[in-house]
């Protein structure tokens, strides 16, 4: 298991707040183009969120159906899912947030399973089962019932406009690029955000004339950018899926939390915020035609054969949980780490972990001996995070 990289916090440059007062006036800039949007035929998708959006279409084609992603929505963006003439009937439609947004990421999505490419774009007829890369989603169906128009609109709990969730939108990805936004009695305070959007001109080096469409774009990079260096991150340089979970401690008490399934070559944030503790624990179990292989050694913490999220790490059987072997990660006052898993980390098939020694103790006691097996998962969940729409 290797530590791949490690990262330090951020400078940001100081700039004149002058300049950017102009350019933060600026969002109804696109009103004619996002009314054009709306008025093309076809089936319309918009994102009435203050998140980047990727969203996923099925449309029925015959006795199959056909699913495209992923279609970029900028917030208070619209862009067409299907082209005219549409078929009458059941179409799907499934979004999650991009990965620059902290918070993990949210879906938007309903009770109708597709398979999609979580990776990379991708068209395909949907099979009957997902395999080799692709991943099962949860699509909302959608009932079209005319031929040359249609739209459909991805919210939150908050209802925007259009133009409220580019302006939403600008503010949740400057404070996700690292810029501190002051609060006022209304939300962020104006000029704040102004400074914030003049710095990060003057530090991205967008032209004075980038428009507003140019500085989300560059934002979602810088963003995306700082999502990858703090938190942890767990990479599966293995050729199987394995499943991972993770452990710390919160406050005065103790965390863990899984599953995430991670297949060949894939890497999932598990904690996207500044690392503040000295020692993180990670869990990974490897499915393989013979069986499941787990770490070597580890210290016992709760954990389900679902998906879950458990305070406390004593007592977990009475508790009706399982205890599964985590590995601890030292921190060295690194903001953010990527724990690389590889074959080598791993057990052979049968063989059991085994317990640390001198394992941290439990609630002020010296943590006592857990099962001598690894845990299997039960069930497949998605590591996205669902959102009301």
């Amino acid at each position: 298991m290797a530590l791949a990289r490690s990262f330090t916090k951020l400078g940001l440059a100081a700039v004149l707040v002058s300049a950017a007062l102009a350019a933060f006036g600026a969002f109804a800039g696109r009103a004619d183009a996002q009314q054009q949007q709306r008025q093309a035929n076809g089936w319309q998708i918009c994102n009435e969120t203050s998140f980047v959006l990727e969203a996923a279409a099925g449309r029925p084609d015959g006795r199959s159906i056909q699913v495209q992603g992923w279609t970029r929505l900028r917030p208070g963006e619209c862009r067409l899912a299907v082209g005219a003439p549409l078929a009458r009937g059941t179409h799907y439609l499934y979004a999650r947030t991009s990965t620059a947004h902290r918070g993990g990421r949210r879906q938007w999505g309903g009770d109708a399973i597709l398979c999609v490419d979580p990776a990379d774009q991708f068209q395909i007829e949907n099979p009957p089962r997902c395999t080799d890369s692709y991943e099962e989603r949860r699509f909302r169906r959608v009932q079209i019932n005319k031929r040359d128009s249609w739209r459909t609109s991805f919210s939150e709990a908050i209802t925007y406009s259009a133009a409220r969730a580019r302006q939403a939108g600008l503010q949740r990805l400057l404070s996700d690029a690292g810029y501190d936004l002051r609060e006022g009695r209304r939300g962020a305070d104006p000029r704040s955000i102004a400074q914030a959007i003049a710095q990060f001109r003057a530090t991205a080096r967008l032209a004075a004339n980038a428009s507003e469409d140019q500085l989300i774009d560059a934002l979602e990079v810088a963003a995306r950018r700082r999502a990858g260096q703090v938190g942890l991150t767990l990479c599966n340089r293995t050729r199987n899926r394995l499943w991972t979970a993770v452990a710390r401690r919160r406050g005065e008490g103790w965390e863990s939390r899984g599953w995430w399934p991670l297949n060949a070559g894939g890497c999932v944030r598990t904690i996207d915020e500044v690392l503040i503790q000295d020692r993180y624990y990670v869990y990974a179990s490897m499915d393989t035609p013979e069986g499941s292989r787990f770490l070597q050694s580890g210290e016992p913490f709760c954990t389900s054969p679902a998906r879950f999220a458990i305070l406390g790490r004593a007592t977990c059987e009475d508790r009706y949980y399982q205890t599964g072997l985590f590995s601890p990660i030292r921190v060295r006052d690194r903001q953010g780490l990527v724990v690389e898993f590889e074959d080598r980390d791993f057990l052979e098939v049968g063989v059991a972990p085994r317990q640390a020694e001198g394992a941290t103790e439990i609630d002020g006691r010296p943590a006592q001996d857990a099962p001598r097996r690894g845990l299997v998962p039960r069930d497949a969940p998605t590591q996205d995070r669902p959102e009301a729409e």
